[in-house]
């Protein structure tokens, strides 16, 4: 996948764990989980616009891009 989320460091960061992100954000801690270890397939605006909030970051502080070079031979 070549959009990484860096939602764990972000946490580590402002010291929050993933229940209080998820009760400031409302939104499950499954899907939470689901977010921060990559497997989410998408992401509402709304969601990100909200733990940015929480967080006080940008979205480029959660979200990275990386360049997949594993298809390229």
């Amino acid at each position: 996948m070549a959009i990484i989320v860096n939602l764990d460091v972000m946490l580590a960061k402002r010291k929050m764990s993933v229940t209080e992100l998820s009760e400031r954000v409302g939104i499950t801690m499954a899907n939470l989980s689901i977010l921060k270890n990559g497997k989410a397939k998408a992401i509402r605006l709304s969601t990100l616009d909200a733990i940015c909030e929480a967080l006080d970051c940008q979205p480029g502080d959660i979200l990275e891009y990386r360049r997949d070079d594993a298809g390229e031979a």
